[in-house]
């Protein structure tokens, strides 16, 4: 499979247009990853955004076993397939197996290695293998530093197109925080830089048995990320989040997301 049109890794990279990243957590169905999908295409195109549409077809690493996890792989990657052809953008997904990335990268444009996930050498050499962009998300347990040794791992593999995202660290116990700091020194690294604006307000595993999160928060820290230099934004959107199934309270209302990104791009402009 060849890159999306107008080569979505040069879009990435460049730094003259906030790049955005963003979908529902995981596929509940086709329909509502095409929705998602077109819906925020259109309005990334009216503001000359370069879109990556997310979504996961597992969710590996939630807090209950009992909780949604997604289609699974085979069906999964079907959706994904469906967008990225059907509405014309990019797409990128999560995996957390070795044996997942390559019929991962057979249909996505981009490879996520979730964040704690990060450390996994054997994980990220696979991903990397594939050709395709890889997408490093900082592990909560991580300082900035640190995220330096798995970057270095990836282009030792073999790298030539990394993101690298921050999503908040650990602050004890159901709760993160976002040092602003980190994105300039992670920007050093040499790589473009991705604020996930919706995972950074998520309160780990402080529903009992799955995560509780303050979406009313995604739009400040999204502010202070793109001031402080983050050449992108990864939020998680849906159309009810109250009644997703997963990670419902820190998503933002599919219907908010026009004026976030409004306010982003005028902001990331004036600052060019």
């Amino acid at each position: 499979m060849s890159d999306a049109p107008g080569s979505i890794w040069s879009q990435l990279r460049s730094a003259r247009r906030l790049s955005v990243i963003a979908g529902p957590c995981v596929i509940e169905s086709e329909a509502l990853c095409l929705r998602v999908a077109a819906f925020v295409s259109r309005h990334c195109a009216r503001l000359g955004l370069p879109y990556v549409f997310k979504a996961s077809f597992d969710k590996a690493n939630r807090t209950s076993a009992k909780s949604f996890r997604g289609p699974g792989l085979e069906a999964g990657l079907k959706v994904l397939d469906r967008v990225r052809r059907d509405i014309g953008v990019a797409v990128l997904t999560d995996i957390h197996t070795e044996a997942q990335a390559a019929p991962a990268a057979a249909v996505v444009d981009v490879l996520q290695i979730p964040a704690f996930l990060c450390r996994q050498t054997d994980l990220i050499t696979a991903a990397v293998a594939t050709g395709r962009i890889v997408n490093l998300k900082k592990g909560q347990f991580l300082s900035p530093a640190e995220m330096g040794q798995v970057v270095a791992k990836a282009v030792e593999a073999g790298a030539r197109r990394l993101l690298v995202t921050e999503r908040g660290t650990t602050f004890g116990y159901h709760n993160l925080v976002v040092d602003m700091r980190a994105l300039a020194q992670m920007r050093a690294f040499g790589w473009p830089v991705i604020f996930d604006a919706t995972h950074s307000v998520q309160l780990p595993g402080a529903g009992g048995d799955r995560s509780g999160g303050q979406r009313e928060f995604v739009p400040v820290l999204a502010r202070a990320a793109v001031a402080a230099g983050a050449h992108g934004v990864f939020f998680e959107t849906h159309p009810d989040p109250d009644h997703a199934l997963s990670d419902g309270p820190n998503m933002i209302p599919l219907k908010q997301l026009p004026r976030r990104l409004e306010e982003l791009a005028r902001l990331h402009e004036a600052l060019a």
